[in-house]
Protein backbone atom coordinates (compact mmCIF):
# COMPACT_ATOMS: atom_id res chain seq x y z
CA UNK A 1 0.00 0.00 0.00
CA UNK A 2 1.41 3.10 -0.71
CA UNK A 3 2.36 5.41 2.17
CA UNK A 4 0.27 8.30 0.67
CA UNK A 5 -2.93 6.44 -1.12
CA UNK A 6 -5.88 7.86 -2.60
CA UNK A 7 -7.28 8.24 0.86
CA UNK A 8 -4.78 10.48 2.57
CA UNK A 9 -4.78 12.88 -1.28
CA UNK A 10 -8.92 12.92 -0.60
CA UNK A 11 -8.05 13.86 3.15
CA UNK A 12 -5.38 16.40 2.23
CA UNK A 13 -7.21 18.06 -0.68
CA UNK A 14 -10.63 18.03 0.55
CA UNK A 15 -12.45 17.86 4.07
CA UNK A 16 -14.11 14.70 2.82
CA UNK A 17 -13.33 11.37 4.99
CA UNK A 18 -13.08 7.74 4.92
CA UNK A 19 -14.10 5.39 7.79
CA UNK A 20 -14.56 1.87 7.55
CA UNK A 21 -17.58 -0.93 7.85
CA UNK A 22 -18.12 -4.05 9.78
CA UNK A 23 -14.23 -4.79 9.40
CA UNK A 24 -12.28 -7.52 10.62
CA UNK A 25 -8.92 -7.06 12.33
CA UNK A 26 -7.18 -7.04 9.40
CA UNK A 27 -9.37 -4.45 7.52
CA UNK A 28 -9.11 -2.75 10.29
CA UNK A 29 -4.78 -2.41 10.40
CA UNK A 30 -5.44 -2.15 6.72
CA UNK A 31 -8.00 0.64 6.77
CA UNK A 32 -6.44 2.57 9.31
CA UNK A 33 -3.38 2.54 7.12
CA UNK A 34 -4.71 3.53 4.48
CA UNK A 35 -6.26 7.05 6.11
CA UNK A 36 -9.74 5.84 7.76
CA UNK A 37 -10.44 7.84 10.93
CA UNK A 38 -13.61 6.33 12.28
CA UNK A 39 -15.39 2.70 12.14
CA UNK A 40 -18.94 1.78 11.63
CA UNK A 41 -20.55 -1.99 12.90
CA UNK A 42 -24.37 -3.06 12.39
CA UNK A 43 -26.48 -5.80 13.70
CA UNK A 44 -24.94 -7.89 11.00
CA UNK A 45 -21.74 -7.27 12.18
CA UNK A 46 -20.95 -11.09 14.16
CA UNK A 47 -22.85 -13.13 11.28
CA UNK A 48 -20.18 -11.37 8.26
CA UNK A 49 -17.33 -12.23 10.91
CA UNK A 50 -18.50 -15.79 10.97
CA UNK A 51 -17.53 -15.88 7.20
CA UNK A 52 -15.01 -13.66 7.25
CA UNK A 53 -12.99 -14.62 10.66
CA UNK A 54 -14.82 -17.83 11.78
CA UNK A 55 -12.10 -19.21 14.43
CA UNK A 56 -11.76 -15.74 16.17
CA UNK A 57 -15.99 -15.24 16.36
CA UNK A 58 -16.77 -19.31 16.73
CA UNK A 59 -13.86 -18.80 19.67
CA UNK A 60 -15.74 -15.75 21.15
CA UNK A 61 -19.14 -17.44 21.06
CA UNK A 62 -18.16 -20.67 22.76
CA UNK A 63 -16.72 -18.43 25.90
CA UNK A 64 -19.50 -16.53 25.89
CA UNK A 65 -22.04 -19.21 26.02
CA UNK A 66 -20.38 -20.91 28.73
CA UNK A 67 -20.60 -17.78 30.87
CA UNK A 68 -24.24 -16.74 30.08
CA UNK A 69 -27.31 -18.84 29.96
CA UNK A 70 -29.78 -16.73 28.00
CA UNK A 71 -29.07 -16.82 24.28
CA UNK A 72 -30.03 -13.33 23.07
CA UNK A 73 -27.82 -11.88 26.19
CA UNK A 74 -24.71 -14.09 25.00
CA UNK A 75 -25.40 -12.67 21.45
CA UNK A 76 -25.76 -8.95 22.43
CA UNK A 77 -22.62 -9.55 24.57
CA UNK A 78 -20.62 -11.35 21.38
CA UNK A 79 -21.95 -8.46 19.14
CA UNK A 80 -20.07 -5.66 22.17
CA UNK A 81 -16.59 -8.07 22.74
CA UNK A 82 -16.53 -8.04 18.97
CA UNK A 83 -17.09 -4.49 18.56
CA UNK A 84 -14.78 -3.62 21.69
CA UNK A 85 -11.79 -5.28 20.01
CA UNK A 86 -12.28 -2.86 17.23
CA UNK A 87 -12.38 0.00 19.62
CA UNK A 88 -9.08 -0.96 21.06
CA UNK A 89 -7.42 -0.58 17.33
CA UNK A 90 -8.82 2.36 16.78
CA UNK A 91 -8.50 3.97 20.36
CA UNK A 92 -4.71 5.37 19.97
CA UNK A 93 -6.56 7.61 16.96
CA UNK A 94 -8.70 8.44 19.07
CA UNK A 95 -6.43 10.01 21.94
CA UNK A 96 -3.72 11.22 19.49
CA UNK A 97 -7.20 13.09 18.15
CA UNK A 98 -8.15 14.31 21.14
CA UNK A 99 -11.40 12.66 21.17
CA UNK A 100 -12.41 13.93 17.66
CA UNK A 101 -11.22 10.53 15.62
CA UNK A 102 -11.30 6.83 16.42
CA UNK A 103 -15.06 6.08 16.89
CA UNK A 104 -16.66 2.89 16.47
CA UNK A 105 -20.26 2.61 16.34
CA UNK A 106 -22.40 -0.01 17.56
CA UNK A 107 -26.14 -0.50 17.09
CA UNK A 108 -28.96 -2.15 19.25
CA UNK A 109 -30.64 -5.18 18.63
CA UNK A 110 -32.88 -4.54 15.53
CA UNK A 111 -35.86 -6.42 17.74
CA UNK A 112 -35.67 -3.33 19.77
CA UNK A 113 -36.26 -0.46 17.21
CA UNK A 114 -39.42 0.47 18.61
CA UNK A 115 -38.22 0.53 22.32
CA UNK A 116 -36.57 4.24 22.85
CA UNK A 117 -35.90 3.10 26.06
CA UNK A 118 -34.03 -0.19 25.59
CA UNK A 119 -31.95 1.98 22.91
CA UNK A 120 -31.08 3.88 25.48
CA UNK A 121 -30.43 1.57 28.35
CA UNK A 122 -28.03 -0.42 25.90
CA UNK A 123 -25.93 2.73 25.08
CA UNK A 124 -25.39 3.53 28.84
CA UNK A 125 -24.06 -0.76 28.88
CA UNK A 126 -21.75 0.39 25.40
CA UNK A 127 -20.32 2.97 26.87
CA UNK A 128 -18.20 0.77 29.06
CA UNK A 129 -17.00 -1.38 25.82
CA UNK A 130 -14.32 1.98 25.35
CA UNK A 131 -14.73 5.95 25.09
CA UNK A 132 -14.66 5.90 21.65
CA UNK A 133 -17.75 4.65 21.35
CA UNK A 134 -20.51 5.95 19.78
CA UNK A 135 -24.02 4.98 19.95
CA UNK A 136 -26.08 4.45 16.34
CA UNK A 137 -29.71 4.65 16.42
CA UNK A 138 -32.26 4.32 13.31
CA UNK A 139 -34.35 7.69 12.60
CA UNK A 140 -37.53 6.57 13.56
CA UNK A 141 -39.87 7.87 15.94
CA UNK A 142 -38.57 5.86 18.83
CA UNK A 143 -35.09 6.59 17.77
CA UNK A 144 -35.77 10.18 17.43
CA UNK A 145 -36.94 9.93 21.19
CA UNK A 146 -33.87 8.48 22.09
CA UNK A 147 -31.31 10.53 20.24
CA UNK A 148 -33.27 13.53 22.25
CA UNK A 149 -32.39 12.15 25.28
CA UNK A 150 -28.74 11.29 24.59
CA UNK A 151 -27.90 14.65 23.29
CA UNK A 152 -28.58 15.79 26.50
CA UNK A 153 -26.12 13.22 28.29
CA UNK A 154 -23.89 14.96 25.60
CA UNK A 155 -23.46 11.25 23.85
CA UNK A 156 -21.91 11.26 20.44
CA UNK A 157 -24.60 9.72 18.28
CA UNK A 158 -24.93 8.21 14.60
CA UNK A 159 -28.37 8.84 13.71
CA UNK A 160 -28.78 6.08 11.02
CA UNK A 161 -31.03 4.52 8.95
CA UNK A 162 -32.06 7.66 6.47
CA UNK A 163 -33.48 7.32 3.12
CA UNK A 164 -35.14 10.48 2.93
CA UNK A 165 -34.81 14.42 3.33
CA UNK A 166 -37.55 14.74 5.57
CA UNK A 167 -35.82 12.44 8.17
CA UNK A 168 -32.38 14.47 7.80
CA UNK A 169 -34.19 17.51 8.56
CA UNK A 170 -35.97 16.54 11.02
CA UNK A 171 -33.41 14.66 13.27
CA UNK A 172 -31.42 18.01 12.58
CA UNK A 173 -34.15 19.82 13.92
CA UNK A 174 -34.22 17.21 17.07
CA UNK A 175 -29.97 17.85 17.72
CA UNK A 176 -30.83 21.93 17.24
CA UNK A 177 -33.67 21.78 20.03
CA UNK A 178 -31.62 19.35 22.51
CA UNK A 179 -28.12 21.07 22.46
CA UNK A 180 -29.95 24.66 22.81
CA UNK A 181 -32.24 22.95 25.99
CA UNK A 182 -28.97 21.17 27.37
CA UNK A 183 -26.26 23.31 26.38
CA UNK A 184 -24.68 19.73 25.37
CA UNK A 185 -22.99 19.63 21.66
CA UNK A 186 -21.79 15.79 20.95
CA UNK A 187 -20.18 14.75 17.84
CA UNK A 188 -23.27 13.78 15.46
CA UNK A 189 -23.47 12.18 12.64
CA UNK A 190 -26.30 12.15 10.14
CA UNK A 191 -26.19 8.79 8.18
CA UNK A 192 -27.74 8.59 4.48
CA UNK A 193 -27.57 5.15 3.30
CA UNK A 194 -27.32 5.66 -0.52
CA UNK A 195 -26.24 2.66 -1.85
CA UNK A 196 -29.07 0.33 -0.21
CA UNK A 197 -31.65 3.19 -1.23
CA UNK A 198 -30.32 2.44 -5.16
CA UNK A 199 -30.41 -1.08 -4.86
CA UNK A 200 -34.00 -0.31 -3.47
CA UNK A 201 -35.15 1.44 -5.95
CA UNK A 202 -33.54 -1.20 -8.52
CA UNK A 203 -35.66 -3.69 -7.40
CA UNK A 204 -38.67 -2.07 -7.17
CA UNK A 205 -38.44 -0.86 -10.83
CA UNK A 206 -37.49 -4.70 -12.25
CA UNK A 207 -40.41 -5.91 -9.83
CA UNK A 208 -42.77 -3.46 -11.37
CA UNK A 209 -41.36 -2.95 -15.16
CA UNK A 210 -40.62 0.45 -14.89
CA UNK A 211 -39.25 1.75 -17.96
CA UNK A 212 -36.66 4.11 -16.61
CA UNK A 213 -32.60 4.51 -17.97
CA UNK A 214 -30.43 2.50 -15.79
CA UNK A 215 -28.13 5.73 -15.62
CA UNK A 216 -30.91 7.92 -14.53
CA UNK A 217 -31.73 5.40 -11.88
CA UNK A 218 -28.21 4.63 -10.61
CA UNK A 219 -28.50 8.97 -9.99
CA UNK A 220 -31.56 8.27 -7.08
CA UNK A 221 -29.52 7.83 -3.92
CA UNK A 222 -26.61 10.31 -4.80
CA UNK A 223 -29.07 12.85 -5.53
CA UNK A 224 -30.96 12.53 -2.14
CA UNK A 225 -27.83 12.58 0.02
CA UNK A 226 -26.62 15.58 -1.81
CA UNK A 227 -29.92 17.19 -1.28
CA UNK A 228 -29.50 16.75 2.29
CA UNK A 229 -25.86 17.81 2.21
CA UNK A 230 -26.82 21.43 0.71
CA UNK A 231 -29.57 21.89 3.16
CA UNK A 232 -27.32 20.94 6.54
CA UNK A 233 -24.90 23.39 5.05
CA UNK A 234 -27.77 26.01 4.16
CA UNK A 235 -29.60 26.07 7.39
CA UNK A 236 -26.39 25.59 9.18
CA UNK A 237 -27.29 22.22 11.10
CA UNK A 238 -24.79 20.91 13.37
CA UNK A 239 -23.31 18.31 12.53
CA UNK A 240 -21.94 15.47 9.60
CA UNK A 241 -23.08 13.74 6.72
CA UNK A 242 -22.24 10.78 6.67
CA UNK A 243 -22.68 8.66 3.84
CA UNK A 244 -23.31 4.53 4.21
CA UNK A 245 -24.60 1.31 2.63
CA UNK A 246 -22.19 1.83 0.25
CA UNK A 247 -22.30 -0.92 -2.85
CA UNK A 248 -19.91 -0.02 -5.38
CA UNK A 249 -16.95 3.00 -5.48
CA UNK A 250 -19.14 5.57 -6.88
CA UNK A 251 -21.13 5.87 -3.26
CA UNK A 252 -17.76 7.69 -1.99
CA UNK A 253 -16.41 9.26 -5.31
CA UNK A 254 -19.51 11.02 -5.87
CA UNK A 255 -19.37 13.07 -2.77
CA UNK A 256 -15.64 14.01 -3.00
CA UNK A 257 -14.92 17.87 -2.38
CA UNK A 258 -17.76 17.62 0.53
CA UNK A 259 -17.30 18.86 3.85
CA UNK A 260 -18.84 15.10 5.02
CA UNK A 261 -17.42 11.70 5.86
CA UNK A 262 -18.30 8.04 4.27
CA UNK A 263 -18.53 4.48 5.42
CA UNK A 264 -17.57 1.92 2.96
CA UNK A 265 -16.71 -1.77 3.16
CA UNK A 266 -12.62 -2.25 3.38
CA UNK A 267 -13.37 -4.58 -0.12
CA UNK A 268 -14.50 -1.06 -1.82
CA UNK A 269 -11.57 0.77 -0.38
CA UNK A 270 -8.98 -1.66 -1.48
CA UNK A 271 -10.68 -1.14 -5.09
CA UNK A 272 -10.30 2.87 -4.60
CA UNK A 273 -6.75 2.53 -2.92
CA UNK A 274 -5.58 0.16 -5.84
CA UNK A 275 -7.46 2.38 -8.28
CA UNK A 276 -5.56 5.08 -7.15
CA UNK A 277 -7.18 7.61 -9.06
CA UNK A 278 -7.30 11.64 -9.28
CA UNK A 279 -9.30 13.41 -6.40
CA UNK A 280 -11.79 15.33 -8.17
CA UNK A 281 -14.21 17.31 -6.53
CA UNK A 282 -18.02 16.22 -7.06
CA UNK A 283 -20.26 16.84 -4.44
CA UNK A 284 -21.47 19.66 -6.47
CA UNK A 285 -22.09 18.20 -9.62
CA UNK A 286 -25.12 19.57 -11.17
CA UNK A 287 -28.34 17.09 -11.70
CA UNK A 288 -30.38 18.14 -14.69
CA UNK A 289 -33.88 19.00 -13.67
CA UNK A 290 -35.18 16.51 -15.84
CA UNK A 291 -33.53 14.19 -14.13
CA UNK A 292 -35.19 14.53 -11.19
CA UNK A 293 -38.65 14.91 -12.63
CA UNK A 294 -38.34 11.37 -14.38
CA UNK A 295 -37.71 9.94 -11.05
CA UNK A 296 -40.17 11.66 -8.95
CA UNK A 297 -42.93 10.40 -11.79
CA UNK A 298 -41.46 7.11 -12.13
CA UNK A 299 -40.41 5.66 -8.96
CA UNK A 300 -42.45 4.92 -6.41
CA UNK A 301 -40.94 6.09 -3.30
CA UNK A 302 -38.55 8.76 -4.99
CA UNK A 303 -40.79 11.26 -4.03
CA UNK A 304 -41.27 11.06 -0.57
CA UNK A 305 -37.74 10.51 -0.17
CA UNK A 306 -36.84 13.75 -2.49
CA UNK A 307 -39.59 16.06 -1.46
CA UNK A 308 -39.20 18.08 1.84
CA UNK A 309 -42.14 17.30 4.01
CA UNK A 310 -42.39 13.64 1.88
CA UNK A 311 -42.53 11.66 5.14
CA UNK A 312 -43.67 12.92 8.36
CA UNK A 313 -42.09 10.93 11.50
CA UNK A 314 -44.76 8.21 11.94
CA UNK A 315 -44.16 7.08 8.60
CA UNK A 316 -40.20 6.80 9.09
CA UNK A 317 -40.24 3.37 10.26
CA UNK A 318 -42.48 2.07 7.45
CA UNK A 319 -40.70 3.62 4.38
CA UNK A 320 -39.91 1.10 2.14
CA UNK A 321 -36.05 1.27 1.65
CA UNK A 322 -35.45 1.33 5.83
CA UNK A 323 -37.79 -1.65 6.18
CA UNK A 324 -35.69 -3.40 3.10
CA UNK A 325 -32.47 -2.25 5.20
CA UNK A 326 -34.01 -3.44 8.48
CA UNK A 327 -34.63 -6.63 7.55
CA UNK A 328 -30.56 -7.25 6.52
CA UNK A 329 -30.07 -6.16 9.81
CA UNK A 330 -32.82 -8.61 11.41
CA UNK A 331 -31.64 -11.82 9.04
CA UNK A 332 -28.11 -10.79 9.92
CA UNK A 333 -28.79 -10.82 13.84
CA UNK A 334 -31.06 -13.91 13.55
CA UNK A 335 -27.72 -15.82 11.93
CA UNK A 336 -25.80 -14.82 15.00
CA UNK A 337 -28.67 -16.03 17.69
CA UNK A 338 -28.44 -19.18 14.98
CA UNK A 339 -24.62 -19.38 15.95
CA UNK A 340 -24.99 -18.90 19.44
CA UNK A 341 -27.60 -21.81 20.02
CA UNK A 342 -25.81 -24.46 17.34
CA UNK A 343 -22.23 -23.65 19.46
CA UNK A 344 -24.07 -24.13 23.00
CA UNK A 345 -25.61 -27.10 21.70
CA UNK A 346 -22.46 -28.51 20.79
Amino acid sequence: MAAFGYFHRVHTETPTRFWINNPTAQDVERALAAGAIDCTTNPSYCSKLVQSEPAYIRAVIDRVAQEVKDDNEAAERVYHEASARIMRMFLPLYEKSVGTQGFVTVQDDPRFDDDAEHIVDVTMRCQKLGKNFMTKIPVIASGVEAIEELVARNDPIGATEIFAVSQAVHICEVYHRAAAKSGNHPPFYVTHITGIFDQYMAETVKAERIAIAPDILAQAGCIIARKEYRLMKERGYEGTLLGGGARGTQHFTEFVGGDLHITINWSTAEELVAKDGPVGSRIDAPTPREVVDELRVKVPGFRRAYDDDGLCVEEFASFGPLIFFKTMFLNGYARLLDEVAERRAR
